[in-house]
C-alpha cells in the first residue's frame, strides 16, 4: 500500500521543490536565453552603434526565464495530477505521491508568476516585456492543456520554449526592433531553432507514453502515429532545426557569428544523430540519457560558440 507524506508533519525540502519543476531541465532553454542575450547586444542598431550592457538586463532576464518556467512547470503538475497518478511513469511524481500538497504549489505557482511579471517591471529597461507578460505566461501555461485536444502538443511546448529569444531581444533592443522589422530576422530564426529543436526531442520523450496515452484518450504524436511515425516525425524535426541553424549563423553574422559556431553546428548535427541512435522505436531503454545529457550538451555548446565568436573572436 502506499503511503504518502503528508506536508504538514514533514515540511517539504528545497530538493522537492527543485525536483517538483525538474529544475536541472532549465539547462535546456536558459543557454538559448542567454545566446540571445549575447547575439541582441552586440548587434548593431539602425544608428549603428550596438546597445549597452547593463547588468541589471541580465539578471533581469535569468529572473524572467528562471521564474517564468517554474510557474508553468508547477501548473502543470496541478492540471496532470489526476493523469499522473494513473501513469505508473509518473505516479512518483511530488503531486500524487503526496510529497507536496495542491495548496503548497497553487502557492508556488502564483508566486513564480507574480515574479515573472514583477521582474519585468523592475529590471528590464523598457516596458515592451510588461505588456507581454501576461499573454506569454498563459501560452506557457496554456501548453500543458494541450494534449486534451491537440497532438501539436509538442510543437506547442517548442514555440513556448522559443518564446525566450524572442522576448530577450524585445527586452534588450526595446522599441529599437518595432521600427525595424529586418531587425527581427535574427531572433525569429533562433526561436525556429529552438521550436524545431524541442518538438522533435519531446516527441521521442513521450514515446514512452504512446500506450497510456492511447488507453486515456490523450493526444500526443506517438498516440496517433505510432512510435516509428513518431520517431520519422522526430527526424524531421530536427533535420529542420539544423537547416535552421545554418541560416542563424547567417543572420547572426552582424552580431559577429563565425567560424567557431559554424563548427559547433557540425558538432551539434552529430549530437542530434547520435540521439536517434540512442532509442529507437523498438529501444527506448536509453530515452533520458538521450533526452537530457545530448540535449544539455546540444545548447550548452551553442552558448559557448556563440558567445566567444561575438565577443573574442
Amino acid at each position: 500500500m502506499n503511503q504518502s507524506r503528508s506536508p504538514s508533519r514533514t515540511p517539504a525540502r528545497f530538493a522537492d521543490w527543485l525536483g517538483l519543476i525538474r529544475f536541472s531541465h532549465t539547462i535546456f532553454a536558459l543557454p538559448f536565453a542567454a545566446l540571445a542575450t549575447v547575439l541582441a547586444m552586440t548587434s548593431p542598431l539602425s544608428s549603428g552603434s550596438t546597445p549597452a550592457f547593463r547588468l541589471r538586463d541580465i539578471l533581469g532576464i535569468l529572473f524572467c526565464m528562471v521564474f517564468a518556467r517554474s510557474a508553468a512547470m508547477a501548473f502543470n503538475r496541478l492540471v496532470d495530477q489526476a493523469i499522473d497518478a494513473k501513469n505508473p511513469r509518473t505516479a512518483g511524481r511530488h503531486l500524487p505521491a503526496g510529497i507536496l500538497g495542491r495548496g503548497q504549489v497553487w502557492f508556488f505557482t502564483l508566486l513564480c508568476a507574480a515574479g515573472f511579471v514583477g521582474s519585468t517591471l523592475l529590471f528590464l529597461p523598457n516596458r515592451a516585456p510588461l505588456i507581454a507578460s501576461i499573454p506569454v505566461l498563459l501560452f506557457l501555461c496554456g501548453y500543458s492543456l494541450a494534449k486534451r485536444f491537440t497532438s501539436a502538443a509538442h510543437l506547442w511546448l517548442g514555440v513556448a520554449l522559443s518564446l525566450s529569444p524572442i522576448c530577450v531581444w524585445l527586452a534588450i533592443r526595446g522599441g529599437e526592433v518595432l521600427l525595424h522589422p529586418a531587425d527581427w530576422i535574427c531572433p525569429l530564426v533562433l526561436a525556429s531553432v529552438v521550436a524545431a529543436w524541442v518538438t522533435g526531442f519531446d516527441i521521442i520523450y513521450a514515446c514512452q507514453d504512446a500506450d497510456f496515452d492511447s488507453q486515456t484518450g490523450l493526444f500526443s504524436v506517438p498516440a496517433r502515429f505510432g512510435i516509428e511515425g513518431a520517431f520519422r516525425i522526430a527526424r524531421a524535426s530536427h533535420i529542420v532545426m539544423l537547416v535552421l541553424l545554418a541560416v542563424l549563423l547567417w543572420a547572426g553574422r552582424p552580431s559577429g557569428l563565425g567560424g567557431l559556431f559554424g563548427i559547433a553546428c557540425l558538432v551539434v548535427a552529430g549530437l542530434v544523430w547520435r540521439q536517434h541512435t540512442l532509442v529507437r522505436p523498438g529501444d527506448l531503454d536509453r530515452v533520458n540519457q538521450a533526452f537530457f545529457d545530448t540535449n544539455a550538451s546540444i545548447s550548452v555548446l551553442l552558448l559557448v560558440a556563440g558567445t566567444i565568436d561575438c565577443l573574442w573572436l
